[in-house]
Parts: C-alpha cells; structure tokens; sequence
C-alpha cells in the first residue's frame, strides 16, 4: 500500500471529443460543429460504404493525411453507432443554424437595415450573433463567443484521454480516424479541465501510491491490470537548469524551443517526444523544467497548438500567451476562450507591437503574414524575444508576402541576431484545414492557389536580409517523425520545401551567416 509510483515516460495521452483527436476547432462550439457535420460525417459515411477502399487508401504513402479512416472492416457496426450518436448532438442543430444563416443573410440583406432580420436568425443561434455590414455592404455575423461556452453547444462530457504505451516513433495519423477503446489501453472518461488531469500528469514527477492513483484517476476495476503498466517505481531523471549568466536555447522539434535565462524560462510551441529508445537523439518532457514561466503559442494550428503536450504541461505552465483574436470571427475563433475551457487559467492574449517582459526575457509581438489562405484570421504572432543583449525572432511559419511590413517592423525592433524561420512552402490547400467552415464549398482551382504555405527562399531571404540576422535556422518544417501523427508530411531531397530551405542555408553560408535546418534535437548557449 504504500509502494510510490511515477506515470512512465512513453505513456501516451490522446485527447478525444467524442472518440475524434481533439484538436483546438474540436473544442470551439461553432468550428466543432461545421467539423462534425463537414469532416467527420462524410469520412464516416464514406467508411460504411467501402471499409476496404479506407484500408487501401491509409497504407498508400500519397493519401497520408486525407479523409480515410485507418480501422478495419470489423469496426463497421462501431461506426454505425458512432454515426448514430453523433446525428444527435445538438452540435448537428448549430451546424444547420449557421447554413441557414448565411443563406438567409445572402437572400435578405442588400444594404437596408439589418435590424429586421434578427427575428429570421435560426432558433439555435439566436442572441449567439451579432449581424453586421462591411464597408462595401456585404452581410456577416459576430458570434458573441463567451455565451456558447455556457449553452448546451458545448459540452465537456464528450471530452475524454485515451492512455496507452509507445515504443516507437510512428503513430497512425490521427485526425480522420476516431479512437475507441483497445487492449492496452485506457479510455479515461475526464474532461480536459478537470483537476485530474493535472493529478495524472503530475505522477510524471510526484509519486503516489496505487489507490491514491486509482481514486484521483477514476478508472475502473477492470482497468487496474492495464494501468499499472503505465507505472513505474523508477523515478525520473532530475533536471539540470540553465544557470549561466547569458541564456540557453534548445530544439525540441518542429517549432517548439525551450530559451531559459536568470532563472526564468519561456517554450514555443510546444509538441513533444514521449521518452523510449530511439535512434534520433531528442529532447523530451523530461528535459522540461518544473515549472515553464511562458508558453507561446505562434498560431491556431494543430502542429502549434496541440492539446495532447499542453494537457500533460498544464500543471507546470505559468502563463500562456497567445495571438488575440478579432472578436467573434467564426473562421478564426478565440484561442484564449478554448484554452480557458480547457482548464488553463493564465491566458494572455497579444496584439501586434504589444511587449511582455517574463524575468529577463523582453517579449514583442510581431504580425505574421500568410500560412492561412488568405482568410480573415488574426490568431497569429511572431515573437521577438531579447534576453542578455542578444534577440531571436520565432517567425513560425510567417509568409513574407509584404517584405515592406518586415522594413516597418525593423524601422521598430532593429537587427535581430537569431531567426527561426519556417519554410513548409508548398502548404494544403485552404479547405484541408477550414473546408468544413464553408457553406458554399470553393472552386477546387481557387482552393489550390490559396496554400497553408510558409515563406520559400526569396521571400525568408528578406527577412535575413532585412533584420541582418547572424544566424539562420530553418524549423517547424515537420521532418520529426514522432510528428506524423498530426503533420502528414513525407519529404525527399526533390520535395521543394527542402529544395527551397537547402538553397537559403547555401545563400547564408556564402555570406558569413551561420545556417541550418534543425532535426531532433540542438542546444546553443548564448554568452
């Protein structure tokens, strides 16, 4: 009974809305609700009818990321019953709500008065919206977002943490396929915000005894076999903060960077490695401190914003500071309201130029250009962090569409000394992320040229160029391949976002400038 137990390092937490990977639009009523009807139904639909077309489809290398569920024919009849289920959500009425909304507006308003119309809002939206001209007097709505989270549209008992073991770097990818349980794992019934969560996560460093566990944890009787093979009495490695006099960054992989300085530490990004053998050397969670004063977040996309690595960090996050948004925009809805409701506390929002000063690290916020479609989305930042005379700009995927915002934003911050930039320039088109936000879908060849595309070499060179950087990494390029689960990217030496990334390493090293394209892992120290 009194035997402590830590959480292993390589148990794996997948959060689920509803049996589907929760990623940020999973947890937003509004984007929840188009994605149900829009993504999930017609993958489902599809699946019913050709099991084995989705079998063929998951294993073939080109269709990695497309709409095809990776389960056999046998789980048919699970697939019913999910499809059942979800047809009676109250997610499905706000879903037709906002069809019909839009195509009211589009039938009634031509540059009158918008006032009549509020008694033609579909039952289920209304006084959840605000309708509103543009200045060229074309009709659209503010979604009056805080009141949603308190209407049955959102509903935390959908939410769950699936808990299994991994061993290896590849993981099916996640976001087309619904999760249920399996031996060998756990589906614990929790919802994102509950203080178990952070109990669960905390046995990582803080042991506990068995039914201590059981009882925080709230799983089953019939669990308890699976689960005490996610324990161990080994307890982790300590770790060894930063405790120079100048500052400390390391690579985590894809966007994510721990800088730490004076005792204070900030995380960008972050998406993590579990702790298992391995033959690409990485940090882990276990290379964390204990307590993260800052966590950045660039955008609202699920390789940058991922709830699987925030959950498991939640208990040890101080702050976290995220893009503000443009209030009640329903493409681009409230990062810092999904986070609320997810049971982080300290959210702080920021808006271009605005500054933040965490221990010795002086934080500005940078606009970000590109990487969005073109649509009207303003949850997201570049970041400017200076610490003990020296600057490094977190570009994330920025798209250096403008280079004369870039000259303004000199003119303001001056030369930076580290960029990291990336280059994913090819990027999916527009509806591979927002397609389910359409009621009208678009053209397929006006959908392909509006990509989810970073900066190529011409236009990260103006940046290098334009900040005189004196050093240059290249990251958030999901080359990982503990990433795939999320990012379905495959790249060879001809794919073009490395073609473009290996001539600006070139370019800088021609001209003096240390480059290079970052993979696993890298520590610098900074005098």
């Amino acid at each position: 009974m009194s035997e402590q137990f830590y959480l292993k390092p390589n148990v794996v937490v997948e959060p689920l809305v509803h049996h589907w990977y929760a990623w940020s639009h999973l947890i937003a009523p509004s984007t929840a609700a188009r994605n149900f009807t829009d993504r999930h139904l017609p993958i489902i639909e599809s699946f019913i009818k050709s099991p084995a077309a989705h079998a063929a489809a998951v294993k073939n290398p080109k269709l990695l990321g497309g709409p095809f569920m990776d389960l056999g024919p046998e789980q048919v009849d699970d697939i019913r019953l999910l499809e059942k289920e979800i047809k009676a959500l109250p997610l499905m009425e706000l879903s037709r709500a906002f069809c019909e909304l839009d195509g009211m507006l589009r039938a009634n308003a031509t540059g009158y008065s918008l006032e009549p119309l509020y008694e033609k809002v579909p039952e289920a939206l209304k006084g959840y919206v605000e309708l509103v001209y543009d200045l060229h007097n074309n009709a659209s709505f503010r979604l009056i977002e805080p009141l949603l989270y308190r209407s049955r549209y959102y509903d935390p008992s959908l939410q769950t943490l699936m808990l299994s073991l991994i061993s290896a770097d590849e993981r099916p990818f996640v976001l087309s396929t619904p999760r249920f349980h399996q031996p060998g794992n756990v589906h614990l019934r929790t919802p994102f915000a509950s203080e178990q969560v952070d109990f669960l996560f905390g046995l990582k460093q803080y042991p506990a005894c068995f039914a201590q566990i059981k009882d925080k944890v709230g799983f089953t009787a019939g669990d308890d076999r699976v689960f005490r093979s996610f324990l161990t009495t080994d307890a982790p490695r300590p770790y060894r903060r930063y405790e120079g006099q100048g500052a400390r960054w390391r690579y985590f992989g894809h966007a994510c960077i721990l800088v730490e300085a004076g005792g204070s530490s900030i995380l960008t990004d972050p998406v993590l490695s579990y702790t298992y053998e391995n033959n690409i050397s990485r940090y882990t969670y276990e290379d964390l401190p204990e307590v993260i004063d800052c966590v950045l977040i660039t955008h609202n996309h699920q390789d940058h914003l991922l709830f699987e690595t925030l959950l498991q960090l939640r208990r040890r996050i101080r702050t976290i500071v995220v893009p503000k948004n443009s209030g009640g925009s329903y493409q681009d809805p409230s990062m810092k309201l999904i986070l609320q409701a997810a049971g982080f506390k300290n959210v702080v929002e920021m808006e271009d130029m605005e500054e933040l000063q965490v221990g010795p690290i002086a934080l500005t916020a940078l606009p970000f250009l590109g990487e969005h479609g073109d649509l009207d989305i303003r949850t997201k930042l570049a970041y400017l962090a200076r610490v003990n005379g020296h600057s490094l700009l977190f570009a994330a995927d920025s798209c250096n569409i403008s280079p004369e915002m870039y000259k303004h934003v000199h003119e303001a911050v001056g030369d930076v000394d580290v960029l990291f930039v990336g280059m994913e320039c090819d990027g999916a088109p527009m509806s591979w992320l927002y397609g389910p936000l359409f009621v009208e879908k678009p053209e397929r060849s006006k959908d392909h040229s509006r990509r989810l595309a970073g900066s190529n070499f011409e236009r990260a060179d103006r940046i290098v160029q334009q900040f005189g950087c004196k050093e240059v990494y290249v990251y958030a390029m999901g080359q990982e391949p503990w990433l795939n689960y999320v990012m379905s990217v495959k790249y060879t030496e001809q794919s073009n976002p490395i073609v473009q990334s290996n001539k600006l390493i070139e370019s800088c090293g021609e001209r003096g400038i240390i480059a290079e394209r970052l993979f696993g892992e890298k520590e610098i120290l900074l005098a």
